[in-house]
C-alpha cells in the first residue's frame, strides 16, 4: 500500500466502481437466471461515505493504491463474515480505540470502502442471513462415497454436510462465548430437548464441530471430542473412565507428562496403576487377573522409542476381562493406523502434531463410540479445557487490519480460531504424511548404516522389536525416527547444533523438521541415573522429519554426523 502527500478526498476511491454485497446463498434449486439479484440495503459509493457522516479530518497525506479488484474482494470477505464480527465493527473499534480524534486510521479508512453505510450509522445488519445456524451436525454418510483417506481429510464434515449455513468453500470461524434464545419458550424447549443449541461456548462451537466430524470420519468413529491439547484429552479421559479406587494399566515408554499425571496425580484419587513393557502381553494378562482393571491406556507407537502394541490382541484380552482400551495414536496418525478398526474402544491424538501439521496450533482429540465420548464430554464441560484461541501476532487492531488488507481479507478471526487451523491442516494431512513416511523410512535406513550411529528406533526397520506387529497394523510407519549417536551428551549436542535444516524444539509432526535431545529437552531435571531408569541415554536423538526434500535432509544429517 503506497502513501503520498496528497490529501484524502472522495477521488481516492474513484478508480473503483460502486459495489453491492453479493446475494445470500440460495438453496431453492431454481435456475440462477430465474431469480432476481439480491443485494444489501444500498449501494456504496465514495460520495455516500461522506453523506453517511464518515469524517476525513486529519487524514492528509493518504492515497491508497489497491489492485483493480480490491473493492470486490473486500466486499465479498465482508459479506461472508458479517455474521461473525463485521467490517463495520472493525472500523468502529479502530476509531474508538484511537486517539481523541474523529479521524480513522489508514486501515480503517480503507476498510470503510467495503461497508454498507446508512444515513446514521455504519451497519452490516442487512447483510446477515436470517436463517438459524444449523448445529445438528453434518451427516458423514454424505461423504461415504469417498474411498480414500486423502479425500476424507479434505471433504468430511464440510462438503454436502456442513452444519453452518454458508456458501464459503472454507468453514467460517464462529467466535462467540454464548448463544442466545429468541424467547423464554425457546430456552425451555432447549432444556427439554426439543430445540438444539450450544448454549455456551464451553459446550460447543459450529467450527469446532466441523473439526470433530472430520476426525470422526477419518477414524471411523461415532463421535469425536476435541479439546485444548493432547494432555487435556488424556487427563479428562482418564478421570472420566477410571473410577475412584479403580485400577488401570499403562506402558513404560510414553510421553513424560502423561506418566507424571498417572504416577503422581491418579493415586490422589485412589487409583492404582500397573506399568508394563509395551510387548509384555503376559504382564497385561496378569494385571487383568489380579485387579479389577477399568482401562488399558498406551501409545502405539510410543514416545520416544516408537514401540508398538499389538492392538488387536490386547483389545481382545482386555475386553474378555471387562476393561476398556484407549490407544494414543499421535505418532501413527489416523492415516497410518486405524486403532478402532483393530479393536480399541478409543483413540486419542495430540492434534497439535501431525493432524494440525503446521506447528501453529494446540489441540487434542479423542474418538470412539457415542456412549463413551458422551461420558468424557460431560466431565469436559465441567472442567473446561475448551479449544482455546491462539495468540495474535499483532499488537493492536490497526496492525491486524493493515495486515488483513494486504492479504485482501478482513477475516480477522482466521488469526485466532484453533479449530479453523485444525480443519485447514487436515486438508493436506495425507500429502504431508505420505512424504514424511517416505522420508523417515529412507532416513532410518541411512542412519542405521552410518558408522557414527549406534542404534536406530523405527518400526519400519526389520531391526525394530515390533516390526512384524507394525507391518500388520500400520500402512506407514510415521515421520519420527529416534536414534543413538556414537558419543556422549556433549558429542550428541554437537551433532544437533551442526544440523542446518531442523529446528531444536519439543514438538513433532509439522511441515518443518524438528530435532531434540530428550535427555536435555524432556529429562534435564533428572540425574543421569534417573534418566536411565526410563531408558533415556544422553546420546538419544528424536528427529521429526518434515516435508522438506529428502536429499536435502540426507545431506544435512550426513554433514552433521561427519562434524563429530
Amino acid at each position: 500500500m503506497a502513501v503520498s502527500s496528497s490529501s484524502f478526498s472522495p477521488r481516492v476511491f474513484n478508480a473503483y466502481s460502486s459495489f453491492e454485497c453479493r446475494p445470500d446463498p440460495d438453496f431453492s434449486g431454481a435456475p440462477i437466471g430465474d431469480k432476481p439479484r439480491v443485494s444489501c440495503s444500498r449501494r456504496v459509493t465514495a460520495s455516500s461515505l461522506y453523506a453517511g457522516g464518515v469524517s476525513t479530518r486529519g487524514l492528509s497525506s493518504l492515497i491508497f493504491r489497491f489492485p483493480p479488484n480490491f473493492v470486490r474482494q473486500l466486499s465479498i470477505k465482508a459479506r461472508r463474515n458479517c455474521s461473525n464480527i463485521g467490517v463495520a465493527q472493525i472500523v468502529a473499534a479502530s476509531w474508538s480505540n484511537g486517539p481523541a480524534s474523529d479521524s480513522p486510521s489508514p486501515a480503517a479508512a480503507a476498510a470503510a470502502a467495503a461497508v454498507t453505510v446508512n444515513d446514521d450509522v455504519t451497519n452490516v445488519e442487512d447483510c446477515t442471513d436470517n436463517r438459524s445456524v444449523q448445529i445438528g451436525g453434518s451427516d458423514n454418510s454424505a461423504t461415504s462415497f469417498l474411498r480414500s483417506d486423502g479425500s476424507i481429510t479434505v471433504h468430511a464434515g464440510e462438503r454436502l454436510g456442513r452444519g453452518i449455513v454458508t456458501d464459503a468453500i472454507t468453514t467460517p470461524v464462529v467466535n462467540t462465548s454464548a448463544y442466545f434464545f429468541k424467547k423464554t419458550q425457546e430456552l425451555i424447549d432447549f432444556k427439554e430437548k426439543r430445540h438444539t443449541s450450544f448454549e455456551y461456548g464451553r459446550y460447543g462451537n459450529p467450527t469446532t464441530v466441523v473439526a470433530e466430524e472430520k476426525i470422526s470420519a477419518l477414524e471411523g468413529a461415532e463421535s469425536t471430542l476435541i479439546m485444548a491439547s493432547g494432555m487435556c484429552a488424556s487427563t479428562v479421559m482418564l478421570m472420566a473412565l477410571v473410577p475412584a479406587g479403580g485400577h488401570m494399566v499403562t506402558t513404560t515408554d510414553c510421553y513424560r507428562k502423561t506418566r507424571i499425571f498417572i504416577e503422581n496425580f491418579l493415586p490422589k484419587m485412589g487409583i492404582s496403576v500397573t506399568v508394563i513393557d509395551p510387548a509384555d502381553v503376559d504382564g497385561l494378562e496378569a494385571a487383568l487377573n489380579k485387579n479389577k482393571v477399568s482401562l488399558f491406556f498406551t501409545e502405539s507407537p510410543t514416545n520416544p522409542f516408537l514401540r508398538c502394541v499389538d492392538i488387536e490382541r490386547v483389545s481382545k484380552l482386555c475386553h474378555s476381562k471387562g476393561a476398556l482400551v484407549c490407544i494414543d495414536g499421535t505418532f501413527a496418525t489416523p492415516l497410518n493406523q486405524k486403532a478402532l478398526a483393530l479393536g480399541a474402544d478409543l483413540v486419542l491424538h495430540s492434534a497439535t502434531k501431525f493432524i494440525g501439521g503446521h506447528n501453529d496450533v494446540l489441540a487434542g482429540c479423542i474418538s470412539g463410540p457415542e456412549k463413551l465420548i458422551t461420558e468424557i464430554r460431560t466431565l469436559h464441560h465441567i472442567l473446561g479445557g475448551t479449544l482455546n484461541p491462539v495468540s495474535c501476532p499483532y499488537l493492536n487492531l490497526d496492525q491486524v487490519i493493515l495486515h488483513c488488507l494486504s492479504c485482501f481479507c478482513l477475516n480477522v478471526h482466521a488469526y485466532f480460531n484453533a479449530a479453523y487451523l485444525i480443519i485447514r491442516g487436515m486438508k493436506t494431512l495425507h500429502l504431508r504424511v505420505k512424504q514424511q513416511n517416505s522420508t523417515a523410512l529412507r532416513m532410518a535406513k541411512v542412519l542405521e548404516a552410518h558408522p557414527r550411529v549406534r542404534r536406530v528406533y523405527y518400526p519400519g526397520l526389520p531391526s525394530h522389536p515390533e516390526h512384524e506387529i507394525a507391518k500388520q497394523q500400520m500402512t506407514g510407519f510415521g515421520g519420527v525416527v529416534s536414534f543413538e549417536v556414537d558419543g556422549d551428551l556433549m558429542t550428541t549436542s554437537k551433532f544437533v547444533d551442526a544440523l542446518r535444516i531442523p529446528y531444536i524444539a519439543p514438538s513433532f509432526g509439522g511441515c518443518e523438521s524438528i530435532v531434540d535431545q530428550p535427555a536435555i529437552m524432556s529429562y534435564w531435571d533428572l540425574s543421569q541415573a534417573e534418566r536411565r531408569k526410563y531408558g533415556i541415554e544422553d546420546n538419544l536423538v528424536r528427529f521429526s522429519f518434515g516435508v522438506e526434500d529428502f536429499q536435502d535432509l540426507k545431506a544435512d544429517v550426513q554433514q552433521a554426523l561427519d562434524s563429530i
